[in-house]
């Protein structure tokens, strides 16, 4: 008598299995998102055989022989700097973010400036027909005879399609829309994306090919799938902006192979995206002169120096609890600069609303534009003007005390360029700037004297 399959319940948001159902996951406590399964049938433990049938001994670490490290160029200066200089062989890229932002858009171009230096490519997508894809690759005018388009979703027929073109870089667009006939499973549920991952992940390693995932983003912005499809992949790179915006800013998070939140900044226009060489001069092309609550401050995404604008709006309410509605920062981080504005400033913001936004849709987490936040509210609240020609930098502590902040030469550079003669800085970074001509540096120990400065 033919045995039945076995069956597991698995959580399709973080990957918890359980032999029993559940309505809510113990794991991630989502509610209603655990879906019966039929277990792997074994072929990835095969596969993996397969790839270890040769054995391999351990070696001393100092006996292997170093080669320069070459990198595939994709023509497009943003990406490359993201992903660390270029794309390096056998990686394996996760690229997550909203519908429509322009993932789809990038892979093309990135193929085509590849396809554009000879090397043989290959986009396969599970979710358009080549005839769309020949459609919008016109458009954007992508198109290259090295280019290769196919419309698959089935695993083992994209394997074999890779060992019989041989393309230099792979494209799957995306890893939710792929299949394995070996699970019953419908695509995207977790046992299909994580062993389309696995298998594409061996492939690469052994064949050594640049291999770029699409990933669908969830309602909280997550990457689709289980976690652990972040912790196989070599580089996870975020698409992040508003489709309604021109501006798209391409975030890594994770890089094997190169520098951890660095980003690239893009713009949206009809012929595809546009890099955006200065964003600095971008971000502040459109800042309003003389008015109140508007404040500059540089911020450091990897390597690259950003200046940006925050703006702050405080006005009375009549409500009990005053409302704190913040875009690109973080709202704990404000809530608490607002309290150490209102002990150690004596300003009563307990009966003001507080609205902030970093202007270009950039979001900026690190605590060194503390200073800039509490001017930018400071600034609304006494509706008077920040000069125009300040820079505020500064990590402002519980007791009131602005605190060094690290690459502040790197930062000044920056906003000498883009024309400011001011920059108000904490104290203990000024011995650690060496002179710079053209600009004026003060420091400040404490915010009420960054205040007493400004106004």
């Amino acid at each position: 008598m033919k045995k039945s399959s076995k069956t597991v319940f698995v959580c399709q948001t973080c990957g918890y299995q359980t032999p029993k159902w559940m309505g809510k996951c113990p794991d991630c406590s989502t509610w209603d998102s655990i879906v019966e399964e039929r277990a792997a049938s074994g072929s990835l433990q095969g596969s993996i055989r397969n790839l270890s049938a040769s054995r391999v001994t351990p070696v001393p670490i100092d006996s292997i022989e170093l080669e320069q490290e070459y990198r595939l160029q994709t023509e497009i200066k943003e990406f490359d700097r993201v992903l660390g200089g270029g794309l390096v062989h056998g990686t394996l890229v996760l690229i997550g973010g909203d519908p429509g932002i322009g993932k789809s858009t990038l892979m093309l171009q990135a193929l085509y400036g590849l396809a554009n230096q000879g090397h043989k490519v290959l986009y396969v997508s599970g979710e358009e027909s080549i005839r769309q894809i020949r459609i919008r690759s016109k458009r954007l005018s992508t198109v290259s005879s090295d280019m290769l388009i196919v419309s698959e979703v089935e695993v083992d027929a994209i394997l074999a399609m890779i060992a019989s073109t041989k393309p230099q870089v792979l494209v799957i667009d995306s890893i939710q829309t792929m299949f394995n006939s070996d699970l019953s499973s419908a695509p995207g549920s977790v046992s299909q994306v994580r062993e389309a991952t696995v298998r594409l992940m061996l492939m690469a390693k052994k064949s050594g090919i640049p291999t770029l995932l699409v990933g669908h983003v969830t309602k909280d912005g997550a990457i689709a799938g289980p976690k652990l499809l972040e912790h196989m992949v070599d580089t996870v790179l975020y698409f992040e902006g508003d489709r309604n915006h021109i501006f798209r800013i391409l975030r890594a998070v994770k890089n094997r192979f190169g520098s951890t939140n660095e980003i690239g900044v893009f713009e949206m226009k009809e012929r595809g995206l546009d890099e955006v060489a200065n964003p600095s001069a971008v971000f502040l092309s459109e800042r309003p002169a003389g008015a109140a609550g508007s404040v500059v401050t540089a911020s450091m995404e990897g390597t690259r120096p950003i200046l940006v604008e925050l703006q702050a709006l405080a006005s009375s309410t009549s409500f009990g609890t005053p409302r704190r509605t913040i875009l690109g920062l973080d709202q704990n981080r404000v809530a608490l600069l607002a309290a150490v504005m209102e002990k150690k400033l004596g300003m009563h913001l307990m009966g003001y609303d507080i609205f902030m936004n970093v202007a270009g849709g950039v979001k900026v987490s690190e605590p060194a534009v503390d200073l800039a936040a509490v001017a930018a509210i400071a600034s609304s609240f006494l509706d008077k003007a920040i000069p125009e020609s300040t820079l505020v930098l500064g990590e402002v502590g519980l007791t009131g005390e602005v605190r060094a902040i690290g690459q502040i030469d790197t930062r000044i550079t920056e906003s000498k360029k883009m024309g400011f003669t001011r920059c108000l800085v904490p104290d203990s970074n000024l011995k650690r700037i060496p002179k710079i001509d053209g600009i004026e540096i003060e420091g400040v120990k404490t915010v009420a004297e960054a205040v007493e400065g400004l106004f």
